[in-house]
């Protein structure tokens, strides 16, 4: 299981924000490579950093930063914002490995077809974010009628292999990871499932481990707060039942 520090990005400093509320932020780092670079000498293979401007739908451009971490010793998954295959295009460019796509696979779902036969597999991971059930869309500011496993199994129609779950109602929020629900939708789709939102505690990741359905882990919060250091997660995680 892959763990991935998270790298939210909001005015070009690094931030934490809970359940997903702007008006509920804490800044971590003024410098995103920096953190970048903190994360790798502790041992990361795969950052998620995430354009929270771009998710909200504001004017910040954030490719400088992605530029100077892909050319660093790491493997970029970026995702926010990005609502085009003109702008799926622009992040793998400048060299990210994976982009997240969210809104865009919710409102057309086969420009995610096209997406996965111009990039390929291993490059596209479609957001199945939800709150209270249902897969939200617009960052985490709208809610379709879709359930998770539902959206899951439309985009395996698609050709997607990875995906992210994140329980919109733990983010931030360190109230631990949704695991049954996570699970649930690795078991339901076959999908590469990715988990994020709430981890708190190492049991959290050792009980996503154990499922050897989940395929990542994505922590924020739990890393800055030094409640798990990033050595102990990527023990964790290759650790066996």
């Amino acid at each position: 299981m892959i763990v991935y520090p998270a790298i939210d990005m909001r005015g070009g400093k690094v931030v934490r924000l809970m359940e997903g509320d702007p008006n509920r932020q804490t800044v971590f780092n003024e410098d995103p490579v920096a953190q970048a670079k903190t994360w790798i000498e502790q041992g990361a293979e795969w950052l998620h950093m995430v354009n929270l401007d771009g998710a909200f739908d504001d004017d910040n451009d954030c490719i400088n930063i992605l530029e100077q971490v892909a050319k660093l010793d790491v493997k970029v998954q970026f995702g926010g914002g990005l609502r085009s295959l003109e702008a799926v295009k622009k992040a793998l460019k400048v060299g990210v490995d994976r982009v997240v796509i969210g809104t865009l696979a919710a409102q057309d779902p086969d420009s995610i077809a096209v997406a996965v036969k111009r990039h390929g597999t291993d490059a596209i991971c479609v957001a199945m974010d939800a709150r209270d059930g249902l897969v939200t869309t617009h960052g985490w500011t709208e809610k379709t009628n879709l359930t998770p496993i539902e959206f899951g199994r439309l985009m395996q129609k698609q050709g997607v292999v990875h995906a992210l779950f994140t329980d919109v109602n733990r983010d931030g929020s360190m109230l631990g990871v949704n695991v049954h629900d996570t699970i649930a939708l690795a078991r339901n789709t076959d999908l590469q499932v990715i988990a994020s939102g709430g981890i708190s505690k190492m049991i959290d990741i050792q009980q996503l481990a154990h499922s050897h359905v989940i395929a990542g882990v994505i922590i924020g919060m739990a890393l800055y707060k030094d409640e798990i250091s990033l050595n102990e997660a990527l023990v964790a995680a290759k650790e066996q039942p």
